[in-house]
């Protein structure tokens, strides 16, 4: 698993809440959801690094 791939996961998720907290604070619901679907893409990728460790250690 690479670390970048990781820390490109955690940044979509850290600019996924900063736009869903813009979109809270200006009443933007697009920003809001903007920002929702980005911190998802993040976990999905969080999930697929996860799988990429497991299957990695089961082979090992």
């Amino acid at each position: 698993m690479s670390i970048e791939d990781r820390a490109k996961a955690t940044a979509k998720n850290v600019e996924g809440k900063a736009q869903e907290a813009l979109g809270n604070v200006t009443g933007d619901p697009e920003d809001k959801a903007e920002g929702k679907a980005k911190q998802a893409e993040g976990e999905v990728r969080h999930g697929v690094e996860d799988v990429k460790d497991n299957v990695k250690k089961a082979i090992d």
